[in-house]
């Protein structure tokens, strides 16, 4: 292994993972970006990096791509993120163990400081409030039934604790909460409101009382790329001390856009299993590895309008 900080980026052509790179790059990093075979497009935000394709997957695959690229450092956003089917799917305990698979091989090539991505969903929503890292309920199985998804997340995180604590690399593992952007899903909840509303159409929510944290994309890849840069070790939330209630975050999209009185709060009946309050405690971010966003969230929200403005209808 060289002195050169050489990083492998899986899922750098997913919606987080691809902010990441620029961040990376303007640390210093040779970024080598790992996008799925079935991805044919090169995400604009990869300019600058090697960018390879595999399917990490298949074990052979993944002992290739570790052979020729020899990082020094790994950032793991790849797994199953198909929506409406990843929670529950079957793919989730497949690509735990293709990410235990790769971290190893990261580990004995000689790899020095592994970050991976985990969730919120790791934590316990049925007490739901304001979730710290080493203090809050995780999520727990025989507390009741939680996804396969959350499932796996828990799996690996215990797994690359277990690897770190053998002393021959450092670790990081970070917890999503609820972030937006350009690129997200169009069904998901800020696109979709700010899709209707561009598109003169009713905005149908729930009721709206629901308090979370939002943070743009863009913020979120660079949190990352600072975590693998730093040497905060565990768990660490990735996401904003900006708390709003949903109905709140849904109004000001309306007042952005210009279209308020297309918002109809209480139209669509709120999960019955959703908490209340779920935000993340962030002091760990801010106070030991010195990051801060650079979105607002009202900037956030007009950056992500004005990408969906320029999108095609």
């Amino acid at each position: 292994m060289t002195d050169a900080k050489r990083v492998l980026v899986t899922g750098a052509g997913g919606f987080i993972g691809r902010w990441s790179v620029p961040a990376l790059l303007g640390m210093g990093f040779e970024v080598h970006a790992v996008l799925s075979r079935a991805n044919s497009v090169v995400p604009e935000e990869l300019r600058g990096a090697t960018v390879h394709s595999s399917d990490l997957l298949v074990e052979s695959d993944a002992e290739a791509l570790m052979r020729s690229v020899r990082p020094s450092h790994f950032l793991h956003f790849a797994w199953i993120a198909t929506p409406g089917a990843y929670w529950q799917s079957t793919d989730n305990p497949r690509w735990l163990s293709a990410s235990e698979h790769l971290l190893r091989l990261f580990r004995d090539g000689g790899g020095v400081r592994a970050v991976l991505a985990g969730s919120c969903v790791e934590y316990d929503w049925t007490r739901g409030g304001i979730c710290e890292e080493r203090s809050s309920a995780l999520a727990d199985e025989n507390n009741g039934p939680i996804s396969r998804y959350a499932a796996a997340k828990l799996a690996m995180a215990k797994v690359l604790a277990q690897l770190a604590a053998e002393g021959r690399m450092s670790a990081a593992w970070g917890r999503i909460f609820f972030q937006f952007g350009p690129h997200e899903y169009p069904e998901r909840l800020v696109p979709s409101v700010i899709r209707n509303l561009l598109m003169n159409k009713t905005a149908l929510c729930t009721h709206g009382r629901q308090v979370r944290s939002f943070l743009h994309a863009a913020d979120v890849g660079s949190a990352f790329a600072s975590l693998l840069n730093g040497s905060v070790d565990g768990p660490v939330n990735i996401g904003s001390d900006e708390s709003i209630t949903l109905a709140e975050l849904i109004e000001r999209i309306g007042r952005q856009i210009g279209r308020p009185e297309l918002v109809r709060l209480g139209a669509r009946p709120a999960p019955a299993d959703e908490p209340a309050v779920l935000l993340p405690d962030v002091r760990r971010l801010h106070d030991e590895l010195r990051w801060r966003p650079h979105f607002t969230l009202d900037q956030g929200l007009k950056d992500t309008i004005e990408w969906w403005r320029r999108q095609p209808s």
